[in-house]
């Protein structure tokens, strides 16, 4: 197999498995250096690679590189002169060349825990607008092809256990519409000590309040609990379990992109009033 083969073989296994990877390829030379413009290299965020820009130093600065590139979710463009290592160089070839580094993130995960009527909705609608979704439920027969079909993942395990059956990293956005405290309680330690960006709470204030407050008797920090967002959803009247997934996901793209939630409208009506 020729290098460059394995190189997008690999960048294509990585996109199929939802795993983070970085490509680099050399896109300017100058000189004496060790791989020529077009030379490929995958690397994922362990550091392992396949392929090479040329070895030594100055491929674990490349390495480097595409690992912080992974991180931020950046492209970059970096360049080496190869010519004298006591003054810093990566190399003694006496070239130069610059490097492009390209994240290649899979789509943001949604992780939906609670596979009722609005998990359902919540779980269809993440799919359709693009995000890769895992649904987990403790009951048997929920969480199924069967019962959603078309996920990228299905779990059956019980709320304590999910954290470690599942990655759980910077771009997952959890989604529990589950059914009682009990099953909050059990879940959301072991989720707060997670990266994710967004853990949402379906259910109403005063199911919160309880919830954090017993929370808090076992030892929670409330700097933890306040990541979370209880209830969970925009505002927007919903009352089907179609209408609440619209009103959740609205809040998980908010917590992605960006932005205040408001009406869009212009002039504001406060403004049209005076």
């Amino acid at each position: 197999m020729s290098e460059d083969r394995a190189v997008f073989e690999a960048a294509l296994a990585a996109q199929q498995d939802g795993r983070p990877a970085a490509l680099a390829i050399v896109v300017e030379t100058q000189g004496s250096v060790p791989r020529q413009a077009g030379s490929k290299m995958l690397v994922w965020p362990d550091g392992q690679i396949v392929g090479t820009v040329g070895g030594g130093q100055m491929e674990a600065f490349v390495i480097a590189e595409a690992q912080a590139a992974m991180r931020s979710g950046e492209s970059r463009i970096v360049s080496y002169d190869l010519a004298d290592p006591e003054s810093g160089d990566p190399g003694v070839c006496g070239g130069s060349l610059r490097v492009y580094v390209e994240p290649l993130l899979p789509p943001a995960t949604v992780l939906v825990i609670g596979c009722g009527h609005v998990g359902k909705a919540v779980a269809e609608l993440a799919k359709w607008l693009g995000y890769r979704v895992v649904v987990s439920d403790d009951r048997p027969g929920y969480a199924t092809p069967e019962q959603i079909p078309g996920m990228d993942g299905y779990l059956t395990v019980a709320p304590g256990d999910l954290a470690e059956q599942t990655p759980i990293t910077a771009r997952t956005y959890i989604v529990a519409v589950t059914r009682g405290l009990i099953v909050d309680e059990a879940l959301l330690p072991a989720l707060l000590r997670t990266d994710a960006p967004y853990i949402g709470l379906i259910g109403s204030r005063r199911r919160w309040m309880i919830t954090a407050e017993a929370l808090r008797e076992k030892g929670v920090a409330q700097a933890d609990l306040d990541r979370v967002h209880a209830p969970i959803g925009l505002s927007i009247g919903a009352e089907t379990p179609k209408e609440i997934a619209v009103s959740i996901m609205g809040e998980v793209i908010q917590a992605q992109r960006g932005g205040s939630g408001e009406s869009l409208q212009w002039p504001a009506k406060s403004a049209q009033a005076g």
